[in-house]
Order: structure tokens, then sequence, then C-alpha cells
């Protein structure tokens, strides 16, 4: 073991060096008269070691005073004590000088050899703490980089099932335009009457149903349409009272606590009052018992650091829907906006709720924030920032295919799937249009340098080489003036920035005919 960590308690109280210094030389003298025979000729000899040891737990007082109390008694024991300081031989006076000087440079030695000690002790704690430190901000830096990453990974993996999803719905929309297109050609065709024209009717709500869950994918994807309006949350969140209160029953008691001045937000009314709807059915599933769902609103800043996905600069309004129901795991939260995930019984849920959400609201520019722990509810927050930007959304739908016919007038038919193609060529026919047709962009130039009573061109916007926004440049400054209708099973991606102002037609995938007639009437008439 180390001599100064040995040592450590003793050199701490200055008390044991005086004691070492009085009872040193003393246990010296006795050693000394004891082995008087060995020793004789050699009377400092024993008296070096209680010096050294004083020194060494006191330092210079306490070796001095062990260093004086050695010589005085070797002076008066072992040397001729009765002879006179002046006729003391030289050597006894040489020796004496001589003790004192090897005792002061032991002293001196062992004194620094301390002073060292107690610097290096000193340095070393100061080092240790500091790596100490640092060893903590270093543990809190791999945990906060943990989360982070963790939570990267989760972004990604929700983006990536997002692109995943978003291209499953708008393949489906093509197909589901081409069932519902035939479909109320059918219904045309059948009258009112019949039983024939309640089976198509079956079949075609069925089909709504379908692209109702291809609308809720691309939501998820942020692919869908939106209808981006100044909003005073406050006033959104009182309106849909009745409409809250409906939704979560009479065993939940709602609870909304309006903010002061909550900054007005840029979002589609309609979809956020369905993600409100959908935050609240999901409080109500999650108090089975009933229990308390409060919906706040309040101004709100990006935390330093901002999480992934948020700006560190941006100002935030935010509705939040907190419930007092049975909470969520770690786990189980952080898969909480997958599509299809859910934790409810079979038949109880699609799983598609808290996904649209969140896509609804990444779309919007904003975030969405989750907090829950097991038996103490859960705590969702969308995050909207002032400004934000989407695009632009379709009308609704009736039933009952209807809506202002054609006035002879043509139109271009752009569209490289060959049954949307083929449905949309039928409605339009059947609404009295002439109608012109081609399966890219190219083949549409081409039609368009051959026929000169092209009306509108009618484009999808997603097509293999030439988009349709390419096409309707190159086409604009073939025919000035030409309309242009889009059509797309998504919007994410396909428009270039600042193609959701009014100017821009645009008719989302699965169209039914009153739709198609309304948009098609709207984009010749502007």
């Amino acid at each position: 073991m180390d001599l100064f960590v040995a040592t450590k308690v003793f050199r701490a109280h200055r008390i044991f060096a005086y004691a070492a210094a009085l009872v040193g030389p003393l246990a010296a003298y006795l050693l000394r008269e004891a082995l008087s025979g060995p020793l004789t000729g050699l009377p400092f000899l024993t008296f070096f070691p209680p010096i050294l040891i004083a020194a060494f737990l006191g330092g210079w007082a306490p070796g001095l005073l062990a260093a004086a109390l050695s010589g005085t008694l070797a002076h008066l024991f072992f040397m001729d004590a009765h002879m006179s300081a002046a006729d003391e031989p030289p050597s006894h006076v040489l020796g004496l000088v001589f003790f004192g000087l090897v005792a002061v440079t032991m002293i001196a030695l062992v004194s620094e050899l301390r002073r060292f000690n107690d610097d290096l002790e000193a340095r070393v704690g100061a080092r240790t703490r500091e790596l100490a430190a640092a060893n903590v901000a270093l543990l809190e830096e791999i945990r906060t980089r943990e989360a982070s990453e963790a939570l990267v990974r989760q972004t990604q993996k929700i983006e990536a099932i997002g692109q995943l999803t978003g291209g499953i719905a708008h393949d489906f929309n093509n197909m589901l335009a081409v069932v519902i297109g035939n479909l109320d050609i059918a219904a045309r065709r059948l009258g009112q009457g019949g039983d024939a024209l309640r089976f198509v009717r079956n079949a075609r709500d069925g089909a709504e149903k379908s692209a109702a869950l291809t609308r809720r994918l691309l939501a998820f994807s942020r692919r869908q349409p939106l209808s981006p309006t100044i909003i005073d949350l406050n006033e959104l969140i009182a309106g849909m009272g009745e409409l809250l209160r409906l939704s979560v029953g009479p065993k939940v008691e709602l609870v909304v606590r309006p903010g002061a001045q909550v900054w007005p937000v840029l979002a589609d009314p309609a979809e956020l009052e369905n993600a409100v709807v959908n935050l609240a059915v999901n409080a109500r599933d999650a108090m089975p018992d009933g229990g308390r769902l409060t919906i706040e609103t309040f101004n709100g800043e990006a935390p330093e650091p901002a999480p992934a996905g948020e700006d560190a600069s941006a100002s935030y309004a935010v509705i939040a829907v907190a419930d007092t129901g049975e909470g969520m795991t770690e786990d189980v939260a952080a898969r909480a906006f997958e599509p299809f995930f859910t934790t409810k019984e079979i038949g109880k849920g699609s799983g598609l709720g808290l996904s649209q959400v969140y896509g609804f609201v990444k779309q919007s520019g904003g975030n969405v924030r989750i907090a829950s722990r097991p038996g103490e509810g859960t705590r969702v927050e969308m995050r909207l920032p002032r400004g934000a930007t989407a695009a632009k959304a379709p009308g609704g739908r009736d039933c009952v295919p209807s809506g202002p016919g054609g006035g002879g007038e043509t139109i271009l038919v752009v569209e490289d799937d060959d049954g949307v193609r083929g449905a949309t060529i039928a409605l339009l026919r059947d609404l009295g249009y002439g109608v012109r047709e081609a399966a890219s962009g190219p083949e549409a130039l081409a039609v368009l340098d051959e026929a000169d009573d092209v009306s509108l061109l009618f484009t999808d916007v997603v097509m293999p080489g030439m988009s349709g926004r390419e096409l309707a440049e190159l086409a604009a400054r073939r025919r000035p003036g030409l309309k242009v209708l889009y059509t797309t099973g998504f919007t994410r991606g396909v428009l270039a920035e600042g193609d959701n102002e009014p100017k821009v037609d645009l008719i989302m995938k699965p169209f039914a005919l009153d739709q198609l007639a309304r948009k098609v009437r709207g984009a010749l008439d502007r």
C-alpha cells in the first residue's frame, strides 16, 4: 500500500506529528541505551528515524522539535557531561554541527516531498472531479444521442412506410377511378329504378369506402390534397363541441381549455377537425369505464435542441388532447403513428386514426408529440406552425351522379393508364364533350399540333417520361390560353411549389361523374 495513503489520517492531524516528535527521541534514547555496546562511538545514529517520522507526519515544526530533543539527549547522555563547552573536544562540537546539518537537510527533503505529494493529490483530485463531470456529461450525451437516433430511426421507418402506403394508395386510386367511373355510367344508363340500379349503387358505395381508405393512407404519407385557410383554433374547437360530446359519449367528461391569444394557423379546417375527432375517439376507447378528456390550445416554441422534424426557430400553435385512460408503454407509444398498428381487438379499429393525424400535421408543416405512461393516460400535441402551406382539396361527392353537362367543347385526355383513360373518356362523352386522347406527354403534344379544336387539356400529373406539369408548360407555348385540368392520385412532390394557388385546377382520383362534371365545367369557364 502507498505510504502516503497509509498515513493519510495521521498526517491530517498535526497532533500525531508532535507526539512523534516527543515520543520518538525518547524511544531512540532507550534503544541507544540498550544497544550501547554495538553502537559505541555513534551517539546520533538512533535519533535520525524519529526526526524523519516527525517531519514526514507534520513537516518543519515537528521535525525541528524532534531534532532539537534528539540533539539534547545525545549531548547530555552520550557525550562527557562533565566537560564544559570550552573544554569539549573539537570532535564533539563537529559531531553536533554535523548532526544538525543532516537533520535540517532530512527535514527539508521530507517537507518538500510532503508538499509535492499534497500538490499532486490536489491536482489528481481536481482532475478526477473533472473526469467524473466529463463522464457524467458524456453519459448524458450518449443517452440523448441514443434517444435522438431512436427518434430518427422511427421517423425514417414511418417515412418509408409512408412512401409504400402512398404508392399503394396511388395505384389503388387508379383502379377505383375505373370502377367508380364505369359504375356511374352504368347508373345513368339504367335510369332511376330497378334492382340492377340498386346493385350498382351498392357496388359504388363499396368503391367509395375503398376510396376513403386510400385517402387515409394518403393522409399518413402526406400526399393528400389540402384546402388551407386561416383558422382560429379556439373557434374551431368551440364549433366542434357538440360533435365531440357525441363522439366521446356520456361516460367521458369533456373539458375544453382555450388558450389566450392563440396564434392563427394555416391548415385545412376539415382535416384538422377530423384529426381532433380521431384523437378524441382514441382517447374514449382508452377509457372504457369513463374518465376525463381535456382539449387545450396554446402557443409554443420549439425546444432547444429541437426534436427531429421540428424547426428550432419556428413558433407553433398547439392543440393538445389528453385523457386519463389506460396509457401506453414506451414501445407501444413509439409505434402509435404507424399505419394499421393498433392495440384494439380485431374489428374494433383500423389502426389508421393516429397515422392520419400524423400525416396531416406533417403535411401542414407541423409536428406531433405523444406522451404516455401505463395507468397515467396519454397526451397528444398537434403543433401547427404559423404560415404553413398546404395543397388544394377537392369538393365533396354526391351519391347520385349528376352535374353540369358539356357544351360540345373538345377535351384532350392524357393518361398513361389505359383503364383510367377509357373510363374518363366514357364519362366525358356521356356529359356531352368531344374527346381526344393520348397516353403520354409527347403523344399529347402531337395531337395539339394536329388538332385546333381542343379547349381543355385534362392530364394526369404523374406519367413516365414527361409529367403533367411539364406537358402543360409546353402546351401553353403551342396554344396560349389553353385551359388545363390536372388529375392525380396524390399531390406531394408532383406539382412545383406554388401550384396550389387558386388558378390551378386539380381533381383527385378516384372521381365521380358529378365531381368531374363540375371540375371540367369550372375549368372551361374560368
